[in-house]
């Protein structure tokens, strides 16, 4: 297997086209990632229409490419202007600037680089290492571990870093409500339709994720046209000494781990890894204190982890089909694009998908490592583009991404009211993520939960004849009543 792996790996650094997709993917990463209100995951849903020209292992390696770098490309602006161009990166601005304040952008931008660039790398080798191993264990999954799993999955969202665990769960029956639009495969039920034949096969995945995710941010952006941006003196990158590069190895180590084990729990993603990794280097600190006022340590630890969960989150996502994060979904939906179904038949019949995607991101960490030296002061300066400028452009591919798949003006009504709802949702402090959970995670519960029926004769106790049903039909309450019990002890123990 190991020599079969290497041809692979040959086989993809050697061919151009493949390694100029991947160097594409990474460069417009990083530009997406440093626009501030743009992220990876909406440039991964504008590109979803647009890979079904690729082949499998193209589209992956784009995907996946502009994954790591996006998630790099956030701390450009988090450290430069205090705009964090992605949500993970927003734990990077703590530290980063008021590093940059001081006169010193160039050491926070290399010190970010290298860290992210670790992180990202040390997550491709637990990628390759335990995708493949949890693959061989869902070997033995049927419909009622299926179902389990997805259940898990959605009780995930109850431990989301959040104000409120309550609203991500009901994020989550959202999208599951919207996975039941169309006719049932089981029972020939016409869900939702409302009379109109084109909803018949129910609602695609990529108006909606466009609308969430790009829609609702440029109503959003509206409110800002105005708005005038504090720009930071730019220095040159420069190298961090190697006494500062010791000081942080550890700190890069610990918070690649963190990352790594984050994402690759469903629904946690690069965000709730940021926020623990700038938590747990502070905790270890020698000098806590110096946190907040432009610590090395709380620049290094956030963007290790962040970068770390990009990889984590590959894992469930192709061994399970379980998204360990927004993104991962989208490239979920990706992959479903292609007519690949993510899962332990996925390693047995195309291998060559896996060492796509670890290569891919491998050579993504590479570069915008290098781009991080050599570019940011340049690519900074793209968050100067006027809103009034940037988001028309936007507007403009949202609408081409949603008509290019099925050329249908419904799927555009889709991606605009998904939009408007999802708009109204975040300034009530609805995340999207939890939606896009329900989403995926909706035709595979409902799938399983019919086929399991079935399979059952409609005895329910028989779902609690498979261990793996139980144990991660127990997780699943473990996950949803863990806090309310430990604050309800808390409580008693004040009284």
């Amino acid at each position: 297997m190991e020599l079969e792996g290497l041809s692979y790996l040959l086989a993809i650094i050697t061919d151009p086209r493949l390694v100029g997709l991947i160097f594409a993917g990474t460069f417009i990463g990083v530009i997406i990632g440093a626009l501030p209100g743009l992220s990876s995951s909406m440039a991964i849903a504008l590109l979803l229409p647009f890979s079904i020209y690729l082949n499998p292992i193209e589209s992956i390696a784009l995907m996946s490419a502009l994954y790591c770098a996006g998630t790099f490309g956030g701390s450009i602006t988090a450290i430069l202007i205090n705009a964090p161009g992605a949500p993970p990166a927003a734990a990077t601005a703590f530290d980063g600037y008021p590093l940059a304040q001081k006169g010193e952008s160039g050491k926070a931008l290399g010190i970010a680089a290298i860290a992210s660039s670790c992180g990202g790398i040390f997550s491709v080798f637990i990628l390759l290492l335990f995708a493949p191993l949890l693959a061989r264990v869902a070997y033995s999954f049927g419909p009622p571990e299926y179902f389990a799993l997805g259940i898990f999955g959605l009780s995930m969202l109850a431990t989301i870093n959040s104000i409120s665990p309550v609203k991500n769960i009901i994020g989550g029956m959202i999208g599951l409500l919207i996975a039941t639009i169309g006719v049932d495969a089981t029972t020939g039920i016409e869900r939702f339709t409302f009379g109109n034949p084109e909803l018949y096969d129910g609602i695609d995945f990529i108006p909606i994720l466009i609308g969430l995710f790009a829609i609702s941010e440029l109503i959003t952006q509206t409110l800002t046209l105005n708005q005038k941006r504090i720009i930071v003196a730019l220095n040159v990158v420069k190298l961090p000494s190697i006494r500062e590069l010791k000081s942080i190895k550890t700190t890069i180590f610990r918070s690649s781990i963190i990352g790594s084990l984050i994402g690759i729990l469903p629904a946690e993603g690069g965000t709730m890894a940021a926020m623990i990794g700038y938590n747990e280097a502070k905790r270890w600190s020698k000098h806590p204190e110096e946190f907040g006022t432009g610590s090395i340590e709380g620049i290094a630890g956030p963007e290790a982890a962040n970068n770390a969960a990009t990889g984590g989150a590959m894992v469930p996502t192709l061994a399970l089909g379980i998204p360990g994060s927004a993104t991962a979904a989208i490239i979920l939906g990706g992959l479903q694009v292609q007519g690949l179904r993510p899962g332990p038949f996925l390693f047995e019949q195309q291998p060559d998908l896996l060492y796509g995607i670890f290569c891919s991101m491998l050579i993504a960490n590479i570069l915008f490592l290098l781009i991080g030296f050599y570019g940011s002061r340049y690519l900074s300066r793209i968050s100067l583009i006027p809103t009034n400028i940037l988001w028309p452009i936007v507007l403009c591919l949202c609408i081409v991404g949603a008509y290019g798949l099925e050329q249908s003006i419904v799927d555009v009504w889709v991606m605009l009211i998904a939009g408007i709802i999802g708009y109204f949702l975040k300034n009530f402090g609805f995340s999207p993520a939890p939606i896009i959970m329900g989403l995926v995670l909706g035709g595979l519960i409902e799938t399983s939960l019919a086929q399991s029926l079935i399979l059952f004769e409609g005895r329910w106790l028989l779902f609690l004849t498979s261990p793996i049903t139980v144990l991660f039909l127990s997780l699943s309450l473990i996950g949803i009543f863990s806090k309310p019990i430990a604050a309800w002890k808390k409580s008693n123990e004040k009284k």
